[in-house]
């Protein structure tokens, strides 16, 4: 016994629209590539922490620097304690931007995975802002530029799969279903 499907509204008879064909292997590898992209941005939260000393140190010469010529200027400077929160929130600044950097990655492998049109978009204006990023840190060059290079890289490469041909006429077809 074979059954009818059930009129849809309207009072039409037709068939559920066939599902869309295989991711193709350029989508397939941008979402790779997103997925590495938001492991390198956790690489670079881990090694933020495991340096924070550093970085502290860092900072607190700076502050103590630009303290000394503020003292020859008589401009306000800046007590110990200051530095030292100074320091502990230049940190936790570094840590929180990262972590959501990682969930950026993730969230636009997850969209794209699914084949949401408005999730190139969001990710191509993500990367145009992380290659302004980019540009404005490559004079304060250190180790951490090497992990800004490979996700800067990681990102272009992951784009320009997102705009392929293929990438596009899979992205409609399911916008048409």
């Amino acid at each position: 016994m074979t059954y009818q499907p059930y009129p849809a509204a309207g009072g039409s008879n037709q068939m559920p629209v066939a599902d869309r064909p295989p991711q193709p292997p350029s989508l397939r590898n941008a979402v790779r590539l997103m997925w590495a992209g938001a492991a390198l941005a956790l690489l670079s939260v881990i090694i933020s922490v495991a340096f924070s000393s550093k970085i502290k140190t860092a900072v607190t010469n700076a502050a103590l620097k630009a303290n000394a010529t503020n003292r020859a200027d008589n401009k306000t400077v800046l007590t110990a304690s200051q530095i030292h929160t100074l320091a502990n929130v230049t940190v936790v600044v570094l840590v929180i931007a990262g972590l959501i950097g990682v969930l950026l990655w993730v969230w636009m492998a997850w969209a794209n995975n699914r084949g949401r049109n408005w999730a190139r978009i969001v990710a191509t204006v993500l990367f145009a802002l992380d290659t302004i990023s980019f540009i404005l840190s490559i004079s304060r060059a250190s180790v951490s530029i090497i992990f800004l290079a490979l996700e800067w890289l990681v990102g272009l490469v992951a784009i320009v799969f997102l705009w392929r041909k293929e990438t596009t006429q899979w992205i409609d077809m399911g916008r048409m279903r």
